[in-house]
Parts: C-alpha cells; structure tokens; sequence
C-alpha cells in the first residue's frame, strides 16, 4: 500500500512542479506580449503573432494539464487512500488546501489574462505582470513550508521571507529600471 501512495505523491509533484513552471512561464510571456503591443509596425505584429503561439502552447498544452493532473493526483490520495484520509484530519492539511484553493483562483485570473491577450487586448502594465508573477511564487513557498514543516503555523515564517525576497527583488527591478532609462537617454 505505501508504494501504492508514494507512486501517486510522486506523479502528483511532478505535475504540481510542471504547474507552476507553466504559471512562472505564462507570466512571463505576458509581460513580452504587452511590451510587443508598445513596438512600432511591423514589429508589434511579428511579435504579437509568435507570441500569442507561444502563449497559446504553453497555456494549454503544459500549464493546463499539468493544473488537471496535479489535481487529479492529490484528489486520488486524499479521498481514495488511508494515508489521505489520515492527512485530512491534521490542521496544517486545511491550511494548504486554502492555498491550493487560492492557487486556482491565480491559476483562474491567468486564464482571463490570457484570453484578453489572445484578443489582443492589454488591461495591464508589463511592470504589474512582473508583480503578478511574484503571486504564484508566494503560494509556492506557503505550500512548501507547509508540505515540509507540517506546521499550520511556521508556514508564516516562510511567506514572510518570499514577501521581503519579493520586495528586494522589486526594489532591484526599479534600480535596474531607472540605470536603463538613463542609458537610453
């Protein structure tokens, strides 16, 4: 029975893993695909045009199914072995699942952005993509912290940490901004 689980935890974190490196990698694409709509003719539309491919595969062919199997996976061990039965009594179980819970609503929200790009419509900034993206990392942490510490609390610590990596990261992005703009002046 115990290879039975460690054989659906392991399909299940390869495709947890192939998600978020889709959502790291959408984001991404999004902010290219907004600073392509900002080019002049006929770069805008060679640009946009092999971007929204990029966007298109990457959405649906990595990120989706790896969102499905990943899903799939966990639901398997959570609802359909005794070792999953057991985790979802312990506290720390409840507060992961809120952040998976969160999890699908990025995930959600990433869905929308990419339909509004595929139309080539541009509802945000490339620099608030750059913060977006920091979300799916966030959640990662939180999950991870959780996984390993089995701790409905010290996950805190965690969060905290990404929060000020993030933020020096920002910090960092305007510096390197304002040094390019200068450059290019």
């Amino acid at each position: 029975m115990d290879q039975y689980y460690n054989t659906l935890k392991a399909l299940h974190l390869i495709f947890v893993i192939t998600w978020f490196v889709g959502l790291f990698n959408i984001v991404r694409l999004f902010v290219y695909q907004i600073e392509a709509a900002e080019k002049p003719s006929p770069e805008k539309e060679i640009l946009q045009k092999q971007f929204k491919i990029m966007t298109y595969r990457m959405w649906y062919i990595i990120t989706w199914p790896s969102a499905i199997l990943a899903s799939f996976f966990a639901f398997w061990m959570l609802f359909f072995t005794a070792m999953g039965n057991a985790w979802l009594q312990m506290p720390w179980m409840h507060v992961k699942l809120g952040f998976v819970f969160v999890l699908y609503l990025y995930h959600a929200k990433c869905h929308q952005i990419f339909k509004q790009l595929q139309n080539n419509e541009v509802k945000y900034s490339s620099n608030y993509m750059r913060i977006w993206n920091e979300g799916a990392t966030i959640i990662l942490f939180a999950v991870v912290f959780l996984v390993v510490l089995k701790n409905a609390v010290n996950w805190i610590y965690g969060v905290i940490g990404i929060i000020l990596f993030s933020s020096l990261i920002m910090l960092g992005f305007k510096f390197y901004k304002r040094i390019r703009e200068k450059n290019q002046s």
